[in-house]
């Protein structure tokens, strides 16, 4: 989708923008939870990533309130990092529910507490639009992925066909703050293999399968 599309600037104020999403997530945790366990359109989406995981070492970035974890974390050795300590709290409480177990810590995506190449898979789902620094965060992603192992996102960007109301939902999120961005490029340059799928919103929602070059 190269220079079809006008992108979204990069923050100036990165620290600032995390802090005003930090303290939104903190403020609505509970309701963001009720969100996703209950509006089938939303689960739909983040539900897409599910077969494309791969075993035995996944990481789940910016896991929410752990709602895809419950689906997939019994199967494979798992761990999960989010920035907001009150999603690691509720997610910590319904993976408890669940009786499975991952291994939860608060951290954010441009630092991860990981070795170089220690994940199969790594995990992102609707986040991804939501940091300050599209190229920090890919290519710190890139770096914990094992040689030939995969990165699986799903987040907004254009539809490719642009029909209106695709590109209106894609504007909308922007308006609200994310920051849509062109994906090809970020994949090219950190070091990904990448196919791309529209698989909702009037195409506003794409599913990414990024594998790390060998």
């Amino acid at each position: 989708m190269a220079n079809k599309y006008t992108y979204s600037s990069e923050p100036l104020d990165k620290a600032g923008y995390t802090e005003k999403y930090d303290q939104s997530y903190s403020r609505f945790a509970r309701l963001y939870d009720l969100v996703v366990r209950w509006l089938p359109l939303w689960r739909n989406w983040i539900s897409q990533a599910l077969p494309h995981i791969q075993g035995p070492d996944v990481l789940e970035i910016s896991f929410g309130t752990g709602y895809l974890l419950t689906q997939y974390a019994g199967k494979y050795r798992t761990c999960g990092i989010d920035y907001n300590w009150e999603l690691c709290r509720l997610a910590q409480k319904n993976l408890g529910k669940t009786g499975l177990h991952t291994f939860i810590q608060q951290a954010a995506v441009e630092h991860l507490p990981y070795r170089t190449a220690s994940f199969d898979t790594v995990v992102n789902t609707m986040a991804f639009t939501g940091y300050p620094n599209g190229h920090n965060a890919m290519t710190e992603i890139h770096r914990v992925i094992k040689k030939e192992g995969r990165l699986v996102l799903v987040d907004i960007n254009y539809p490719e066909d642009k029909n209106w109301l695709g590109m209106r939902l894609t504007r909308s999120w922007e308006a609200a703050g994310d920051i849509i961005r062109d994906m090809n490029y970020l994949f090219e340059h950190a070091g990904f293999d990448y196919t791309e799928r529209e698989i909702g919103g009037y195409g506003s929602v794409h599913l990414y399968i990024a594998t790390k070059r060998g």
